[in-house]
């Protein structure tokens, strides 16, 4: 009798075991994926934001925005800062993966590992969009959807706004004026905008001595580029009024800080990309506390937005441009409050 109760024990246990064996029941935790399915059995919609220098305003602002567009349409956006770093962007890269990201919104640091990129995540089956900096080829063609700023137009606005400084003030023929030109010639959507800055000024100030123009190249950050233009000022003693542009805002302001160093900020003119740090100036300093003047203004937000609403077509399966810029007006201190609304505080 005791075996036959021993042996219908074992039985059931071995029933109980074998059910368990079969659940479905997922007890494991981990960080929200596209693979997760939420009550009503759909995927949960994940968002990687993974930008080349996270903890700049422009980047801080353009997430945001990209996060607000994210939540709105129900899902989440998870911000990643880069740092500049390549190994730390595809590390980047590789988590969104790993996570199975419904779709990943990116400026990339170093636009020559775009190809490497995009057949990563195109092997996970895992949408891309461009933001700022292109996606592109060996052969500078776009191989993802690009969302941005018509570099070569609003560099032409910069250019223009010196021009007409320079015409308005009798300085086109003065030896003592010279024009800065603060490049980025590693980051292709930061070259049209100094290509626009120089066809600008030069077509509207023909008679401008070309020795007097010179360029600075610099990696877009404000420390490089005040060291960038610090060693042009310095190296030319003669010149006593700047005109300076550039890339992008940083190093518009790095300018602006070796211009301050060398004391010759007070006669000088800078004219930004951006506006996110030319506001910072006026807000802090006033018009006349800063060689900052004016700047193009492009809104970061729009940027954010556009992206997430071309990724989030590409992954409902739809046809996108493969190009859409947003566009820019310039701002001065008499006008950026009311242009810029809330970004201007």
């Amino acid at each position: 009798m005791k075996k036959k109760v021993i042996s219908i024990l074992l039985a059931a246990f071995m029933v109980a075991g074998m059910l368990a064996g079969c659940s479905t029941e997922d007890t494991t935790s981990g960080n929200s994926t596209q693979g997760q399915t939420e009550e009503n059995g759909d995927e949960k919609l994940v968002v990687y934001g993974i930008y080349k220098a996270g903890d700049q305003t422009w980047f801080i602002d353009e997430g945001e925005a990209a996060r607000e567009a994210v939540e709105a349409a129900g899902g989440e956006f998870i911000y990643v800062d880069a740092k500049m770093s390549p190994e730390e962007y595809l590390k980047a890269i590789d988590n969104a993966i790993a996570n199975n990201a419904s779709g990943i919104v990116t400026c990339i640091p170093d636009q020559t590992m775009s190809q490497a990129v995009v057949d990563k995540v195109n092997e996970a089956g895992i949408p891309i969009v461009a933001a700022d900096d292109a996606l592109q080829n060996e052969a500078g063609e776009k191989i993802a959807p690009w969302v941005g700023i018509d570099g070569y137009v609003i560099g032409e606005k910069n250019g223009e706004f010196l021009a007409n400084y320079a015409i308005e003030n009798d300085l086109v023929n003065n030896p003592e004026v010279g024009l800065l030109l603060l490049t980025m010639d590693t980051v292709s959507s930061c070259v049209p905008r100094v290509n626009g800055q120089y066809d600008k000024f030069t077509e509207l100030c023909p008679d401008f001595d070309e020795a007097r123009i010179f360029r600075a190249d610099h990696d877009g950050t404000t420390d490089k580029g005040n060291v960038a233009a610090a060693a042009v000022i310095t190296g030319n003693p003669d010149i006593k009024i700047w005109l300076v542009t550039g890339g992008n805002e940083e190093g518009t302001i790095g300018g602006v800080r070796a211009l301050e160093s060398a004391g010759l900020d007070k006669d000088a003119v800078a004219v930004g990309i951006g506006a996110y740090m030319a506001k910072d100036e006026w807000n802090n300093k006033g018009a006349d506390g800063t060689a900052m003047k004016a700047a193009t203004y492009f809104a970061s937000e729009s940027v954010g937005g556009d992206s997430i609403k071309v990724l989030l077509d590409l992954i409902a399966g739809k046809d996108v441009p493969q190009e859409t810029a947003v566009s820019a007006e310039m701002v001065t201190p008499e006008n950026y409050k009311e242009i810029m609304g809330r970004f201007a505080e």
